[in-house]
């Protein structure tokens, strides 16, 4: 396995059982679809996740591949979980999506 692969596995793994501990017991990692991409992690009602560590932050063609993610799975919405350099904790990384999905998030909610 490349060390970039061992990278995105080990965030992925960090961020699925933060996930468990607070509250989503079938947080899972997805396996890999190919083109028809689903994201990185499950399990969390009708978001996906699509998990990043990476020096250089790209934000725009995150969002893009998040995008395709949202329709290939069938999902509400999804969210960007970028590792924050500095820190393993993954309660302080980044969590990035479009407004329009938090809106609608909020929306369902009930606020």
């Amino acid at each position: 396995m490349s060390k970039s692969k061992q990278k995105g596995t080990a965030a992925e793994t960090a961020v699925v059982r933060y996930l468990q501990e607070h509250g989503f017991p079938y947080a899972e990692r997805r396996a890999l679809h190919g083109n028809l991409d689903k994201g990185d992690i499950t399990g969390c009602g009708p978001i996906v996740f699509e998990v990043k560590d990476h020096a250089k932050i790209t934000i725009p063609a995150w969002l893009k591949e998040l995008e395709e993610e949202v329709i290939n799975a069938k999902a509400q919405a999804g969210a960007v979980v970028a590792k924050k350099r500095g820190t393993l904790k993954v309660g302080e990384w980044y969590a990035i999506m479009p407004v329009s999905a938090l809106v609608k998030l909020l929306k369902e909610a009930g606020y």
